[in-house]
């Protein structure tokens, strides 16, 4: 992992879930849990933990189930329930009692809204980045070809594909999902590395093969219960601000919907609108 992100060089570690999950940490006080996604790692949100830090808060940023250094689970499928409860089982963990603030991007944004509906009373409140409620997602032929990676990644030879092209692919999803973005090589660096380990690339691909198109987990399908704030890009070309508003009636406590410039990976491309957007929410 490149040195620009404000942590400590070496991940700690901790058992949850049954699983030995490796974070990064900074800061001291209440628990802000930052939950990366696909592709990519607690390297993410570095822009965003000194000002955490800054604000009272002990943040952690895990390497999710499989992403190296954390254990790889085995089995061929991991499901969006396992995620939700590696979530919680951090928030007993590594909590100091108080409900935590959890931001979650893509994928780390579908767990914490199935964490937030599955256990309130330990989430104060919640920041989901890239993802609307995933209940509020209708297919379209836009969406399913930006988003075929669901597919292909399934197929027996994407993994070897993926090695013996360097992992290329990584760089191709960017450009494809936040194609004004102009990043660098050391944007895509550490989830390149991480894939190095076979049994990551393994683990994350696992999450497309658990994925069930249209599946509703069932705690998803009451309102949630805990404050939230969906960040939108207006650049993004799958989904549209108007999906995230359009996600409020699936909320039965405060909803905002921000939306900065930037695709995808928003939060990594309007890092200062992301920060103070997400500052203002944490205060109440």
């Amino acid at each position: 992992m490149p040195d620009t992100h404000p942590f400590d060089a070496e991940p700690r570690f901790v058992t949850a879930n049954g699983l030995r999950i490796a974070y990064h940490e900074a800061g001291e006080g209440p628990l802000a849990l930052l939950i990366h996604g696909f592709p990519d790692t607690p390297h993410g949100f570095r822009d965003v933990v000194g000002a955490l830090v800054d604000a009272g808060y002990r943040v952690v940023a895990p390497f999710t189930r499989g992403y190296a250094p954390t254990q790889a689970p085995g089995g061929s499928k991991i499901v969006l329930e396992e995620l939700a409860e590696d979530a919680l089982a951090l928030i007993d963990a590594l909590g100091d009692g108080h409900a935590a603030l959890l931001v979650g991007h893509d994928w780390g944004a579908a767990t914490v809204y199935l964490a937030a509906a599955m256990a309130p009373q330990k989430i104060g409140r919640m920041v989901a980045v890239g993802i609307p409620h995933p209940a509020t997602i209708r297919p379209s032929a836009r969406l399913l070809w930006l988003g075929r990676h669901f597919v292909t990644l399934r197929l027996p030879f994407a993994l070897a594909r993926m090695r013996r092209r360097g992992f290329s692919e990584v760089d191709t999803m960017y450009r494809r999902w936040s194609p004004t973005w102009d990043f660098g090589p050391e944007e895509t660096a550490s989830v390149k590395a991480c894939f190095a380990h076979p049994e990551s690339l393994d683990a994350a691909v696992a999450y497309y093969r658990g994925a069930r198109p249209g599946h509703v987990p069932p705690p998803l399908r009451a309102k949630i219960e805990v404050p939230t704030l969906a960040v939108a890009g207006r650049d993004d070309p799958a989904l549209a601000p108007s999906a995230y508003e359009a996600a409020a009636r699936r909320f039965d406590a405060e909803y905002r919907v921000v939306a900065l410039a930037g695709g995808h990976f928003v939060h990594r491309e309007s890092p200062e609108g992301f920060r103070d957007a997400v500052l203002e929410f944490a205060a109440g």
